[in-house]
């Protein structure tokens, strides 16, 4: 296969993306198996490159030649060539992540029909977070002790109390929910006081961490009282707001508002005020476009009006400084990997002088660059999410919604590598999403009209860059879930929702579609809180007051009825991080919150006007 001389090089199936850095590598393991027609390829090789701890570094998986007469699915898209080829005419994947996940085949140049398929599998060691890291409780109230492991395959969840196994003193007192990824104590005593330790252990690797409890009486208060405060009270676990009437702090336990910030309060660095009067002092409203967290320590929110960006300290609860950015700032999206916020202005009310520009070293709230980026003509950009898995993302996308292609942006130089087009398939896209297992990038093409049948997504993917073609017959903007296994597609104009499940080695499979009445407006992940590793989906419906609530693994909705007129056609929908049970949506006046847990309404926070920008901060 020197040069792709004596033959080529396919991956089919879906999408993977760039280098991935895939976390807590020293165990990563590939497997594969293999099918065949009549055509012995030379052996596949994966060259595993680990980052970091003991074990076999830069080691090779051979794929062995064995020929049978089984029918492999069908080639999909081209390998890149030469440079994945060795002297050997063998492919090296080096760095190998789960984008890698997938079938490889190879053929013979000009020999299509005679071809050799291997299917490689890629096992990650578990990688696990624990909530809350220490709490403080009073004797006879319950405590919950929660852990979420990722892993391939999924891992197992054992917890030890100071040592010892729980799973030896079950009880109603105590009891393990969600396959053990919650452990719940009804009525806590003295004695439950200790280090608890959740421990995630599949066939590769093992992952544990402490979350401590201490029970103690009101009149013994200790610094875990102080430092610790139920349910998160504080300065994190918090919903922020951007209303009309300035930013809203909202607490969603106590369904109060810890702290509003008016819009004449003044902005730290500048002593501007944060939302500035009109002529003569008379009163206007705020107007916010769009609103990220970084690291839970500053949120970066965009006032299109007055061109600039806020940051918000969230450890004091204060506008620190604006930054002034092109005009009409629209969309900010955070670079988790790079430490970014990308900025995207629309240049006028036409938006026909769009710019993308970038802020570094957001996390650290002050002396920012903003660096102009060299884009031109785009109107949308997407920025791969991280996860416990893939910690590091390197490349991201810009694109026009009226021009058929997507451009491959290296997110770390700011340098445009490349242009996929969709010309073939007459998609201009409109939005785009992503998963690690097996590297998709899911794209929805745009309805040209209500009359006419809504074009399928397509597929990308991201080891080759490659169009691998349509997503089966999915329309709808997709939507994947935290962990990257699921895919909820909805669009506002289609009554239309598609579901379906990313399996760990990588194949995508539609799980139902479902006939939702009136098109979807935004949609929101929850944690499942009776089975580990399933999630609900909570959807806003367009133009409704009412919020679908649907169970992923069984299919089962319901409606959460009366929340009112939305505060325009599209209602958003936000969720409160991995461990939280809450969510929040906007009305025309008011807030609702979402129990999450328990499907039901919690409450509703009265006159807030505009709040249709909103983030979660978690623990600070």
């Amino acid at each position: 296969m020197r040069g792709c001389g004596l033959g080529e090089a396919f991956k089919g199936g879906p999408p993977r993306e760039g280098e991935g850095g895939l976390k807590r590598m020293e165990r990563v393991q590939a497997s594969h198996t293999e099918e065949r027609r009549g055509f012995c390829c030379p052996a596949l090789q994966a060259a595993l490159a680990e980052q970091g701890g003991s074990g076999q570094t830069g080691s090779r998986l051979p794929l062995q030649d064995f020929c049978s007469p089984a029918k492999p699915e069908t080639c999909q898209s081209c390998l890149p060539c030469p440079q994945d080829f060795g002297e050997d005419d063998s492919l090296y994947i080096t760095k190998v992540t789960t984008i890698h996940m997938g079938n490889y085949t190879c053929h013979a140049s000009g020999y299509e029909q005679l071809f050799q398929t291997h299917v490689l599998q890629v096992n990650v060691p578990p990688v696990i977070r624990v909530y809350p890291e220490t709490q403080a409780q009073e004797p006879g109230v319950a405590a919950s002790l929660r852990c979420h492991a990722e892993g391939i395959p999924m891992p197992r969840i054992t917890w030890l109390k100071n040592g010892m196994d729980v799973s030896t003193q079950m009880s109603k007192q105590l009891s393990l929910l969600a396959n053990g990824s919650e452990l719940h104590i009804g009525s806590v005593r003295y004695e439950d006081t200790g280090a608890y330790t959740c421990i995630a252990k599949n066939e590769v690797g093992v992952d544990e961490d402490i979350s401590s409890l201490f029970i103690e009486d009101s009149a013994r208060k200790t610094l875990a009282n102080i430092l610790w405060r139920e349910e998160g009270l504080g300065v994190g676990n918090l919903f922020y707001v951007f209303s009309d009437d300035g930013i809203i702090i909202l607490h969603p336990v106590d369904c109060e508002i810890q702290r509003h910030l008016k819009p004449t309060e003044k902005i730290f660095m500048s002593y501007e005020e944060i939302c500035p009067q009109g002529e003569e002092g008379a009163p206007q409203p705020c107007q916010w476009a769009s609103a990220v967290n970084v690291r839970h320590r500053y949120i970066y929110v965009a006032q299109p009006a007055l061109s600039r960006v806020l940051v918000v300290d969230v450890q004091a609860q204060k506008v620190l400084q604006s930054i002034g950015v092109d005009p009409l700032p629209a969309k900010l999206s955070y670079d988790k990997s790079h430490d970014q916020v990308w900025v995207l202005s629309w240049g006028n009310v036409h938006k026909s002088q769009p710019s993308l520009q970038v802020i570094t070293e957001a996390s650290t709230g002050q002396g920012q660059h903003l660096i102009r980026t060299p884009f031109a003509g785009m109107d949308d950009f997407f920025i791969p999410p991280t996860n416990l898995i893939i910690n590091h993302i390197r490349f991201g996308f810009i694109f026009n919604k009226s021009d058929p292609a997507v451009h491959k942006v290296d997110l770390e130089t700011l340098m445009l590598l490349k242009t996929i087009g969709l010309q073939r398939h007459g998609c201009l896209p409109q939005a785009m999403a992503h998963s690690h297992l097996g590297g998709y990038f899911f794209i929805q093409c745009r309805q040209d009209s209500p009359s006419v049948a809504p074009a399928p997504q397509l597929l990308i993917d991201s080891v080759t860059d490659a169009v691998v073609g349509p997503n089966g017959h999915v329309t709808g903007a997709p939507h994947t879930s935290p962990d990257g296994r699921f895919v909820v597609s909805a669009a506002a104009t289609s009554p239309q929702l598609h579901v379906q499940e990313i399996t760990l080695r990588g194949q995508i499979q539609t799980l139902y579609d479902l006939k939702v009445g009136r098109g979807i407006s935004d949609v929101a992940f929850q944690r499942s809180s009776t089975q580990g590793n399933q999630y609900y989906v909570y959807a806003s419906l367009q133009a409704e007051p009412d919020l679908l609530f649907l169970e992923l693994s069984t299919g089962k909705t319901g409606l959460l009825r009366g929340l009112k007129e939305p505060p325009g056609p599209r209602r958003i929908v936000r969720d409160s991080g991995l461990f939280g049970q809450y969510l929040l949506t906007p009305a025309r006046e008011s807030l609702f919150l979402i129990n999450g847990r328990q499907n039901a309404l919690r409450c509703e926070v009265a006159a807030v006007k505009g709040g249709t920008t909103v983030v979660w901060v978690g623990e600070v």
